[in-house]
């Protein structure tokens, strides 16, 4: 690859009554810039991930940071969407632009403001990410989705109760530390194991701490070629990225195996020459506590219905061989659509820059990133190395 991330901001994530879409994105975009040193004016794009979907009435919001920052004014811009991987797609956007010499230096911002509406209407709005012909109606939306996911899962697998709730456990603890995280809770893995009035079940065996946060919130890097990198007071190179998709209907695919993420996880660490021994961490897309155990399958970690066993035997934990989610993941930091896959980017960015605060993980020098959206259907995989 032939491109860096120079500088980063995040928003924490929460319910933001005081922000609307417009100012986090000027936030976002102008500590970004101060923290990569870089001036406006040398920017040559900007790339948005916005979900939307009816969240909020403003929609093409790609050239709303000109409103704040006028020196961005006739540089190229662009809103990305691609489900809950929508942040990841302006990155993306972005490393397109810079490796077709279109762009020296790109600002990636991914934003979103879910508490606008009511739960119910969120899920309306979230579940049409799914295939509308078959998937629309399942009760419970995208919970009830991936609730299905899990009980194919445990039908098949056996009831894996005991591994979700050490994942929900985990991600909780490890989000105390992150500042920029919705729940800063550690719930522990007794709460998390057993249904209550505070934790009931939501759709199959899924419980209220296996399903991640509604959220508003957004994050900001800064991208830039190699020549520009070099000059930069931090540079966190691509090593590698790839996407991947897979057919959108459920009922094309096995439910229990998310085929494209083994896919993306395999080219990604091929192009990058690497294993997954030599990562340092990866923060994965745990939307729900099933996904993250199906993707440490897809990753490499455990065979097919053995991904209980890296969490059971600690391989995922923060101290573990291969810490996932330091940063608390998406269920504990929070899921704003458009936000995520930029704030993985960021969250990595700053472990492997030595400015991950509390949540640093020792020593770190190379860095997985997985982002989905749907379930399992578009999947981007960026592996990311310290270079100064």
């Amino acid at each position: 690859m032939s491109a860096s991330i120079i500088g980063w901001s995040h928003l924490p994530f929460g319910k933001i009554d005081a922000l609307e879409v417009e100012d986090m994105i000027a936030r976002t975009a102008s500590e970004a810039l101060s923290h990569a040193g870089i001036d406006a004016t040398q920017v040559d794009s900007v790339h948005v991930g916005h979900f939307n979907g009816g969240f909020n009435y403003q929609d093409f919001p790609s050239a709303l940071v000109f409103n704040a920052l006028p020196e961005l004014r006739f540089a190229s811009t662009v809103r990305c969407e691609n489900a809950c991987a929508t942040g990841s797609a302006a990155v993306y956007s972005a490393l397109d632009a810079i490796a077709a010499g279109r762009s020296r230096c790109a600002l990636v911002i991914g934003v979103e403001k879910m508490s606008s509406q009511p739960t119910a209407t969120v899920g309306e709005i979230l579940q049409k990410c799914s295939y509308a012909k078959e998937e629309a109606g399942v009760p419970g939306g995208f919970a009830g989705i991936f609730g299905g996911i899990a009980q194919a899962y445990f039908d098949r697998y056996g009831d894996q109760s005991d591994a979700l709730a050490a994942i929900a456990a985990k991600n909780h603890a490890n989000g105390v530390a992150n500042p920029y995280a919705h729940m800063r809770r550690d719930f522990g893995y007794d709460f998390c194991r057993t249904p209550s009035e505070k934790n009931p079940i939501v759709a199959g065996p899924l419980k209220r701490t296996d399903c991640s946060l509604i959220s508003d919130g957004a994050a900001a890097l800064i991208i830039v070629s190699d020549d520009l990198a070099r000059e930069a007071a931090r540079s966190i190179a691509f090593r590698s990225a790839v996407q991947i998709s897979d057919f959108l209907p459920l009922s094309r695919r096995d439910p229990t195996e998310f085929a494209g993420a083994r896919i993306a996880w395999q080219r990604g660490l091929a192009d990058a020459k690497l294993t997954l021994d030599d990562l340092s961490l990866v923060e994965t897309h745990d939307c729900f506590t099933i996904a993250e155990l199906i993707e440490y399958e897809a990753m490499g970690l455990a065979e097919r219905g053995q991904g209980a066993k890296v969490i059971l035997d600690g391989v995922s934990r923060k101290d573990g061989r291969l810490p996932i989610n330091p940063s608390g993941g998406l269920k504990s930091k929070g899921h704003p659509i458009g936000a995520t896959g930029v704030s993985m980017h960021v969250m990595a960015a700053m472990q492997l820059a030595g400015e991950a605060g509390d949540m640093q993980v020792p020593d770190a020098r190379l860095a997985g990133v997985f982002n989905m959206g749907g379930a399992a259907v578009t999947n981007y995989l960026s592996v990311l190395e310290r270079r100064q």
